[in-house]
């Protein structure tokens, strides 16, 4: 089973958090970026495509200013990024050049990834960079985000990338050996996962929302990555920086930390972009009759079959849609603003020109733009 995920994917998105980048928060460790490269630039010489998403601007930013914890600001968290990516990539770029590999570097934004024309113009750049044989290091711009814009952490930059050009293979380094039943760092008796399913529930049971000094995220973010990126057909394994030359190793498919596997069933690339949002514009409350009528026969959501909204939206936003007993169910681009909605949910289509004076579509959202959660 490893040799399908691991040693035949041809288009990797590797993720190193900040802990395996810098000497506990002294700045960089060229030693380690030295050492990534290399590996880096043998999976190429293997013929594997590699997109990398790296964290360490803040916590190099933290070192230059002299900062011994993480800024909680974000004006203060936004001045240490940008004083430390010019030293991140800078230290990247210097490596890759022994290697004869040309970097590139790629900032973005919650709104790169959530404006669908961003998003293709973003698709198409990091294409084309694969087709030039550059090689992309991928950081969010967190000098120009907004609070409550931000992704949050680089394990969900890094899904939404995997995401974006359909990767084979998503490797999340951490700090930690994968994922186990129980937090390993209060439980001696912890078992390591070697192989699961991304979609299984149970797995949120054995995370916690624990963050690092320097990171972002703790194993809850890795796992929900993992399936945000098994819904392109990618799968991810968690495991440790620390184990020498892991890359090379997983490519081999060596067993090493946890294998997240996706379903069978892959989404289309529209639908990805849509259920892959980190943020809804608003939400719809469906009563019992289009809950089920979504989740088993596949339709579309009409008016009728909605009892409330909420948020402020326009036509061909994302939205969330939630059961009666308020769990989000479905996502997808909704054909009215959240004023005309509130005109006619619970209302029959044949209606709606009536109500808003203008002949709109039958349907709140087209079945071909919802996406079941």
């Amino acid at each position: 089973m490893r040799e399908k995920y691991t040693k035949q994917a041809k288009r990797w998105i590797i993720k190193i958090g900040s802990a395996l980048l810098t000497k506990d928060g002294k700045g960089l460790d060229y030693a380690a970026i030295e050492d990534w490269t290399q590996q880096i630039a043998q999976l190429r010489q293997q013929g594997i495509e590699v997109i990398l998403v790296s964290s360490g601007s803040v916590a190099e930013g933290m070192s230059r200013m002299g900062w011994a914890t993480r800024p909680t600001k974000l004006a203060e968290l936004q001045a240490a990024a940008a004083i430390g990516q010019t030293g991140l990539i800078e230290a990247y770029e210097t490596q890759f050049k022994k290697h004869q590999i040309q970097a590139a570097q790629i900032l973005l934004t919650h709104d790169d990834v959530s404006n669908r024309k961003r998003y293709l113009n973003a698709r198409n750049t990091l294409h084309a960079l694969l087709k030039f044989k550059a090689l992309p290091i991928i950081n969010e711009n967190d000098t120009v985000a907004l609070e409550e814009m931000r992704l949050g952490d680089n394990d969900t930059l890094a899904a939404l990338v995997a995401n974006l050009v359909e990767a084979n293979l998503l490797v999340i380094l951490t700090d930690q050996e994968g994922l186990f039943n129980k937090d390993p760092r209060h439980h001696k008796d912890a078992i390591l996962i070697n192989e699961e399913s991304a979609s299984n529930a149970d797995l949120l049971k054995y995370v916690g929302a624990i963050a690092t000094t320097l990171g972002s995220g703790g194993m809850a973010t890795k796992l929900i990555a993992a399936q945000r990126a098994a819904r392109s057909g990618c799968a991810t394994v968690i495991a440790s920086g620390r184990e020498s030359k892991v890359l090379q190793r997983l490519s081999q498919g060596e067993e090493i930390g946890t294998l997240l596997i996706p379903d069978s069933s892959q989404i289309a690339a529209r639908k990805q972009w849509i259920i892959g949002q980190v943020q809804a514009n608003g939400t719809l409350f469906l009563d019992q009759g289009a809950t089920e009528a979504i989740l088993t026969k596949g339709t579309s959501l009409l008016p009728v079959g909605v009892e409330k909204a909420e948020g402020q939206f326009n036509r061909g936003d994302v939205v969330d849609c939630k059961s009666p007993d308020g769990k989000i169910i479905a996502r997808g681009l909704v054909n009215y603003s959240d004023m005309d909605v509130c005109k006619i949910y619970n209302t029959p289509s044949k209606n709606i020109a009536e109500i808003l004076g203008y002949n709109g579509e039958a349907e709140l959202i087209h079945r071909d733009n919802l996406v079941i959660i």
